[in-house]
């Protein structure tokens, strides 16, 4: 945190990456990817909100494995690098700053949304039992058992994660967050109702941990340790996630180990987590701290002030309001989104929000 007061509009050194302020446009999936390869609409859209001090990307698979859900993208082959490379251009041409998010959806996952050949995974054979999800095809669907990894192939998954942020520098990254939030596949491993594994990565809550530590610690060694952040949800329910009472303890030594690690910042979702224990893990890990939940301009202002955060996280105001930092700077009002066209597949809802008139 810079010693002068610092407000959204204060420009922040990322490890190597200067940002022109801390607005964070945070990752959001938005099913746009047909044939989970980016298209011009993610060109304009990204490039439209590259005013965002760092712009963070939807949740983009490291694998056909996980792409579980319609029309996600991936950053694994050929095709999809390219098509990422016309989006960071976008935004670099305008003078932003642009990580990938690796999300790998695990058992989050119909096998409908699966391209040919690719199968539901998850940590142990535990289905999201209280979740469904859309496919194209029928609809709203009950979720399988996954199949549980063997010990050998966690080790592959690392690497094939290891290839897809080497694969996001080709693409022109300015770096990489790891997803390992929300209940998607490294929350799968940390999160007991959902690890019964009885090898090295399941049991205690050192072992639940261990996956996530050395997934981020074969990133940072392949691409920088400054080119390297996580996104973490501690005590988030969402998608079926169970913790035991041993959560707290166990995240804290997540964060010590993500600090020995050097990563270059986590990412919190705060809804679920009390004021006093985000607190404690925010001081465990001891780098930049960017947070996410819900938050209004004067929200983050006020957090920024009282060094809660260094960078701040907006989701939903970003979808209708491509000048969002414009508005916040002068104060103008803000659009709404429609909640309809979120996860559609066209135009509608993504990339015809007008700019306001008043701050042209």
């Amino acid at each position: 945190m810079d010693k002068a007061f610092p407000t959204l509009f204060s420009p922040y050194t990322l490890g190597t990456t200067d940002l022109k302020n801390r607005i964070v446009m945070a990752p959001m999936t938005r099913s746009r990817a047909i044939g989970n390869v980016p298209n011009e609409l993610q060109v304009k859209h990204y490039g439209d909100r590259a005013d965002a001090g760092l712009i963070i990307t939807e949740g983009t698979s490291p694998s056909p494995n996980g792409l579980g859900y319609a029309r996600i993208p991936g950053l694994f082959n050929a095709a999809q690098i390219k098509a990422w490379k016309a989006v960071t251009d976008a935004v670099h041409a305008k003078g932003g700053k642009i990580f990938a998010q690796l999300m790998h959806s695990g058992r989050i996952s119909h096998p409908l949304n699966l391209p040919a050949g690719a199968e539901v995974i998850g940590a142990s054979a535990i289905a999201a039992a209280t979740t469904q999800m859309w496919t194209d095809q029928q609809q709203m669907q009950p979720l399988p058992v996954p199949r549980a990894l063997s010990t050998e192939e966690v080790t592959t998954l690392i690497q094939e994660y290891v290839n897809s942020a080497k694969a996001g520098m080709k693409a022109g990254f300015d770096g990489i967050e790891i997803h390992a939030a929300n209940g998607y596949l490294p929350m799968q491993f940390l999160t007991a109702g959902s690890n019964q594994r009885t090898d090295q990565y399941g049991g205690s809550p050192e072992n639940r941990n261990r996956f996530v530590l050395e997934l981020t610690a074969a990133i940072a060694d392949a691409i920088g340790k400054d080119k390297t952040g996580i996104r973490l949800s501690p005590f988030n329910k969402f998608n079926d996630m169970e913790e035991d009472d041993t959560a707290e303890a166990q995240y804290i030594a997540l964060l010590k180990g993500l600090k020995e690690t050097g990563i270059v910042y986590v990412h919190f979702i705060t809804f679920a987590i009390p004021p006093a224990t985000l607190e404690v893990l925010q001081n465990s890990f001891g780098g930049t701290i960017i947070l996410n939940g819900g938050y209004t301009a004067e929200k983050a202002e006020a957090d920024l002030a009282l060094g809660k955060a260094d960078l701040v996280s907006f989701a939903s105001l970003f979808i209708a309001n491509p000048d969002l930092v414009k508005r916040f700077k002068t104060g103008a009002e803000l659009s709404k989104g429609d909640p309809n066209t979120f996860y559609s597949a066209g135009e509608p809802g993504y990339n015809d929000y007008a700019i306001a008139t008043a701050i042209l």
